[in-house]
C-alpha cells in the first residue's frame, strides 16, 4: 500500500471537508474548514502538489467572478467494503468522496473471488487506503498480536476464505453487519433525520444495531445489540438455551412451522419467506396465520428492545423483518406491551450492510490520509 504524504494540519483539514463535500471553491473550502481564505489557498496548493486534489472545472460566484472548483485527485485513493452475508457476498470499492467505483456480488461460498473480481476493477493508479469487512459476529478489538478474526466460530471460517484475497499491507476493520446496516438507515434510509434509534434484523439471524446520539453503540465487548443471547425460553419448568431466541424467530425456524401448519388443501408448501410472504398477500389464510403469528413474535422482540432502550424509532429490517406486511401486527403487540414507539420498515434493503460498511470504510480512509505523520503547521 502507497502511504499517504506528510501533510500539514490545514492541508489534513481541507483534505478531510473536500472528501465530503465532493466538489468545493476555495472559499466554499474555508467556509466548512473554518480556515482563513489564504491558509486554505496555501492548503490547496499542498494538497495539488502532491495529486490529493485536482482542479475541477470552473463555478460563478456572487460576484460574477468565476471560481476554481476542486475535487479529490487520483492519489487521494480508495477503499473497499465487504459484506460477508448469510448467502450472499457483496462488495464495493469507492473513492474518498463516497463515489462508487467498482462493485461485485457472489455467494458465500465464492467470497474471495468476489472481492479479487471488485478488486480488479478499481482504478490500478488509486492506492486502496482501508478495507471495511462486516461479519455476522461480534467484533471487538482483539489483543495485539492475536490476529483478526471475529469472535467466535460463526464468521471466522468465512472470513479467513476471504482475507486471502485482501491486498497486504493495507488496514483491515471488522464490523458486525447489523451496525453497518445501522449506519446506512441513519444516512440513507428510513432513520434519517433521527439521531436514536434502534434497527432491528430479523433474517437467518436475529440482531440489532442501536444507533443513539448519531452514535452506533457497540458496548464493552462489541456485543451491544446481539439479540440471540437474550434468554429464551423463560418460563417455570424450562431453562433457557443458548442462542435459542434466534434459532425461534430465524427465517429456517419460521418456514419449519409453516411446513408444520401448511394443509394439504392449499397447495404447495412455500419454501421460501419470499414465497410465504407473496402467498399471505395474496390472502392465503395459512400464509396470512403465520405472518400474523411472526409479527407477533416480533413485536414482542421489540417491545423488549424498546423496554430496555426508549428509541423512539424502531426500523425493523432483515430477510424476513423488511416485509411490510408485519407493520400492523408488530405495531399492536408494541403497543400492547410497552410505551409509544413508531415503527417503519427498512428502505436500504438488502444493501444496507454493504452500504454502511462503504460509508465507514470511507470515513477510515479519510482518517488514514489526513492523520498519517502529520506535522504541525
Amino acid at each position: 500500500m502507497a502511504r499517504p504524504p506528510r501533510l500539514t494540519e490545514s492541508a489534513g483539514a481541507v483534505f478531510a471537508v473536500l472528501a465530503e463535500a465532493g466538489r468545493a471553491t476555495r472559499p466554499q473550502l474555508a467556509s466548512l474548514a473554518g480556515l482563513s481564505k489564504p491558509t486554505v489557498s496555501a492548503a490547496v496548493a499542498e494538497l495539488e502538489g502532491v495529486r490529493l486534489a485536482a482542479h475541477s472545472g470552473t463555478a460563478s460566484s456572487g460576484t460574477g467572478r468565476n471560481a476554481a472548483v476542486y475535487r479529490l485527485g487520483p492519489a487521494a485513493g480508495a477503499v473497499l467494503a465487504v459484506d460477508l452475508g448469510p448467502a450472499l457476498t457483496r462488495v464495493r470499492g469507492c473513492a474518498l468522496d463516497g463515489t462508487l467505483l467498482a462493485e461485485a456480488t457472489g455467494s458465500r461460498a465464492d467470497a474471495a473471488d468476489v472481492v479479487r473480481e471488485a478488486l480488479d476493477a478499481l482504478p490500478a493508479d488509486a492506492p486502496l487506503r482501508t478495507i471495511v469487512v462486516a461479519v455476522g459476529d461480534v467484533t471487538a478489538p482483539r489483543k495485539e498480536g492475536a490476529g483478526m478474526r471475529p469472535a467466535t466460530a460463526k464468521a471466522g471460517p468465512v472470513f479467513d476464505a476471504v482475507a486471502v484475497a485482501l491486498p497486504p499491507g493495507v488496514p483491515v476493520h471488522l464490523e458486525n453487519n447489523v451496525n453497518c446496516a445501522a449506519l446506512a438507515e441513519l444516512h440513507e434510509g428510513a432513520a434519517r433525520g433521527r439521531s436514536t434509534f434502534g434497527y432491528l434484523r430479523i433474517g437467518v439471524g436475529i440482531g440489532l444495531g442501536i444507533v443513539v446520539g448519531g452514535q452506533v453503540l457497540s458496548g464493552a465487548n462489541g456485543a451491544a445489540g446481539e439479540l440471540a443471547r437474550l434468554p429464551y425460553p423463560w418460563d417455570d419448568g424450562r431453562e433457557p438455551r443458548h442462542e435459542a431466541l434466534e434459532e425461534y424467530i430465524g427465517a429456517r425456524s419460521l418456514l419449519r412451522r409453516t411446513a408444520e401448519a401448511w394443509p394439504d388443501t392449499d397447495g404447495p408448501c412455500p419454501g421460501t419467506a419470499e414465497q410465504l410472504f407473496a402467498l399471505a398477500g395474496q390472502g392465503r389464510a395459512a400464509a396470512r396465520a403465520v405472518v400474523e403469528r411472526h409479527a407477533v413474535d416480533v413485536g414482542r422482540l421489540a417491545a423488549a428492545v424498546t423496554a430496555v432502550l426508549d428509541p423512539g424509532l424502531v426500523v425493523l429490517g432483515g430477510s424476513t423483518g423488511a416485509y411490510p406486511q408485519l407493520l400492523p401486527g408488530v405495531r399492536a403487540e408494541l403497543a400492547r406491551l410497552s410505551w409509544p414507539t413508531e415503527v417503519v420498515s427498512s428502505t436500504v434493503g438488502d444493501l444496507g450492510t454493504v452500504v454502511g460498511a462503504a460509508r465507514l470504510a470511507v470515513s477510515r480512509g479519510v482518517q488514514t490520509v489526513t492523520q498519517v505523520a502529520r506535522a504541525k503547521d
